[in-house]
């Protein structure tokens, strides 16, 4: 059994700097923004950026199957408007590029947001129309969905949701979900003990299925179950508890994906990646 595990690491200082941060915590897998997640435009790499980036990458023995780039938080796929959706689109399109630039396959996002405007599946379908022509406009890289908690008018709540984006996506080959644990129990999918977790992935397996499933985030909660609330919490310290990381870590439908932590607590990464690995074991 091979597991990835890491956790989103800084790029300050430029993004050659996110794999020597991500070894310097004993990480074997990481995630990290090619740009400043808060603005929708970014100046273009340089020929040395990319090189240092991939010559690190490889220093530290990080492959793509490792890296879980995040696009930025303001990009919304399923806008109701149409000049904020293209917007949003060329961001997107703009994120895969660098990704591509990089080496990197995988790009990780959240669908977005209907705003209360249009329903949840003309939402849905913008998303997925949104993945196709971006698809159509790059490679390589692959769209990797990840689910949300609900908060707001996010879509992607339900394994539902996530099923019907890829359902109206072209390119099988070229999309995927990421899981996140906080989001998923907060949305209402339990993950509190053993029983639960196996409950919740038959699930998640009888709807979308996981040969989509191209990484994870692990993440504890600090919110209730069921509550819409996207808090996460350090493992072990919230509402889900160990049990959860502990089954993902034993199973290898898990195996050979990014395993990230977005926990709440930077200066534990280093001894939550020691305790999951150890549970790998």
């Amino acid at each position: 059994m091979t597991k990835y595990i890491g956790a989103h690491v800084s790029t300050a200082g430029g993004v050659h700097n996110a794999p020597i941060n991500a070894h310097e915590i004993g990480a074997t897998a990481f995630a990290l923004f090619t740009k400043n997640q808060r603005r929708w435009v970014a100046k273009p790499f340089t020929t040395k950026e990319i090189d240092e980036f991939k010559e690190n990458c490889e220093k530290f023995n990080f492959t793509v199957d490792q890296i879980l780039p995040h696009d930025s938080y303001l990009i919304n796929l399923g806008h109701p408007e149409a000049e904020k959706l293209e917007k949003s689109r060329a961001a997107f399109l703009d994120e895969m590029q660098r990704c591509e630039e990089l080496g990197l396959k995988l790009l990780n996002f959240h669908p977005g947001s209907h705003l209360k405007q249009i329903s949840i599946d003309e939402c849905l379908a913008k998303i997925a129309e949104s993945i196709n022509i971006t698809l159509d406009k790059t490679t390589t890289g692959i769209a990797v969905i990840e689910n949300t908690a609900g908060q707001g008018s996010n879509v992607g709540f339900q394994f539902e949701h996530l099923a019907a984006i890829i359902d109206k996506v072209e390119d099988k080959k070229r999309v995927g979900v990421c899981i996140d644990t906080c989001h998923s129990f907060a949305a209402g999918y339990d993950l509190r003990t053993a029983e639960a977790c196996e409950k919740t992935f038959k699930h998640f397996d009888e709807i979308v299925g996981f040969k989509y499933l191209r990484g994870m985030h692990i993440n504890d909660a600090k919110s209730e179950f069921e509550s819409h609330v996207d808090r996460h919490h350090s493992i072990g310290q919230g509402n889900i508890g160990k049990e959860c990381f502990k089954y993902i870590m034993k199973d290898s439908r898990f195996d050979n994906i990014p395993l990230v932590l977005e926990t709440i607590d930077p200066e534990i990464w280093a001894q939550e990646i020691s305790w999951l690995q150890d549970q790998a074991k």
